[in-house]
């Protein structure tokens, strides 16, 4: 059984920055590549960035290019979310989740397999 809990969400000011992680549960942790998307209110849920299982390539959305940064951490199965330089639009319930694949970090939700329950992160002016 796999499981994967979030946690570093909060109430941050814009520009101000935020690490999100996410602990997984189960013993082939690096055997997959891993996820963060978000959902904004009244929006579909959105691809944010991703890493392979070795942590060699990762992956981003246009919107967070340059300002967020993924990594990971085989040996505590822990992957990460910098969020530098946050903006108001950034406000949103973010998502960790487990590729299909030890090398999949394209952006197609159903090619993700399992799911956190999401922390919230608002962004104020």
């Amino acid at each position: 059984q796999v499981q994967l809990v979030e946690s570093g969400g909060g109430l941050v000011q814009a520009g101000d920055s935020l690490r999100l992680s996410c602990a997984a549960s189960g013993r082939t942790f690096d055997d997959y590549a891993m996820g963060w998307f978000r959902q904004g209110p009244g929006k579909d849920r959105e691809f944010v960035a991703a890493i392979t299982s070795s942590g060699g390539s990762t992956s981003y959305g246009e919107s967070v290019k340059g300002r967020f940064t993924i990594s990971r951490d085989n040996a505590q199965k822990t992957v990460y979310l910098q969020m530098n330089s946050l903006k108001i639009e950034d406000t949103a319930v973010y998502y960790c989740a487990r590729s299909r694949s030890l090398d999949y970090i394209g952006n197609i939700l159903t090619l993700y397999s399992y799911w956190g329950q999401g922390t919230q992160v608002t962004v104020s002016s």
